[in-house]
């Protein structure tokens, strides 16, 4: 066994040792690190062959294409790690256009001394990610930082879809009248990740709401082809989705906020650390803006789906030419969702 493969040695089937500058080099270290571990994970024919890209066939339809980069602190957190994060985000932003997510690529930047062990996890938990979603990981690229001018490990993915004829979904296209829907609670992912970045114990577990929401997209869509606006409310949370969604279509959003699902636990921890949940990130949540005579049934595909079981219609669009988003409180008032003035959870997603 060589020097370089005695790193990728297994001990009680555990990676041992870290990332070293060598691995970035492009030479064997760099071919033993793609072999002994990313493709030992995401394997599949078109990463197989090997290439600086991937060629692939494509159906009749637009194509569809985002990128996402992925820098939370702490890699791993309550339902979920950094690797099925990045899966997951991806999936979605290309879903929100009403796509069918076919392919994702993944560059990795690694800091020199991570290690070994907890790459081999993430990549791991990438890997179950994307063949759960039936979205496989078809390219990619690794470079290495030197110690103290990285966080361990950063991740950009690309995803692409297909739109098929006849969907045009797209966050312009909200008019008067029309019903803004969510899918489920909001909050989970980052009261998450903040708990275990700040080591705070509630009486239960808060766990990340990340997930691949394509197969709900797909169900919406079906039952539904004139939806106008899907959007997953991640950076920012559900306040400044609404208002990008506002901004973009010239249009006020009236929210009821008895109507917004929040989990008790959730709730009571930003009740309790002073902040706004309506402004906590999410990674497994949707909002769609859909015509009025077409909510109710909206509503119940969403509802027949796991991923969406407590969806609820929670506000409507209204004309406006300042296109603010408003909401009437539990107590009867009326108050501003305004932009967010700061970042209260960063490096979230």
């Amino acid at each position: 066994m060589s020097v370089i493969e005695a790193r990728f040695s297994a001990r009680e089937g555990k990676l041992t040792g870290a990332v070293e500058m060598i691995h970035g080099a492009g030479g064997r270290a760099t071919a033993e690190l793609i072999r002994t571990l990313f493709r030992r994970h995401l394997d599949n024919p078109l990463l197989a062959q090997g290439n600086d890209q991937a060629a692939f066939p494509v159906a009749a339809g637009r194509m569809v294409m985002t990128t996402d980069a992925h820098v939370i602190a702490p890699l791993f957190f309550p339902g979920g790690d950094i690797g099925s994060l990045a899966v997951h985000g991806t999936i979605n932003d290309v879903a929100m256009a009403g796509a069918r997510p076919l392919y994702l690529s993944a560059a990795f930047v690694l800091e020199e001394g991570f290690p070994l062990a907890d790459l081999d996890r993430i990549v791991a938990s990438m890997a179950q990610a994307s063949r759960a979603a039936g979205v496989p990981i078809v390219t990619g690229d690794t470079k290495v930082v030197e110690k103290g001018k990285g966080d361990g490990v950063f991740i950009a993915t690309t995803g692409i879809g297909i739109v098929p004829d006849g969907v045009e979904i797209s966050g312009d296209r909200a008019r008067p009248g029309d019903v803004v829907l969510l899918s489920g609670s909001i909050g989970d992912h980052g009261i998450a990740v903040l708990s275990k970045r700040e080591n705070l114990t509630f009486e239960t577990e808060i766990l990340s709401d990340s997930a691949a929401l394509h197969t709900l997209v797909a169900d919406m869509v079906g039952a539904v082809p004139g939806i106008r606006v899907l959007r997953d409310p991640t950076r920012g949370g559900l306040g400044a989705t609404l208002n990008e969604i506002a901004q973009q279509s010239g249009v006020g959003i009236h929210l009821d906020e008895a109507a917004i699902p929040i989990k008790p636990d959730v709730s009571a921890a930003c009740e309790l650390l002073g902040l706004d949940p309506l402004y906590i990130a999410n990674e497994g949540k949707l909002i769609a803006i859909a015509p009025p005579e077409k909510a109710q049934l909206l509503l119940a595909v969403m509802r027949a789906h796991p991923l969406a079981r407590d969806a609820a219609i929670i506000g409507e669009v209204k004309h406006d030419p300042h296109a603010f988003v408003q909401m009437r409180t539990r107590f009867g008032g009326n108050r501003m969702v305004d932009w967010l003035a700061g970042d209260p959870l960063p490096r979230i997603c």
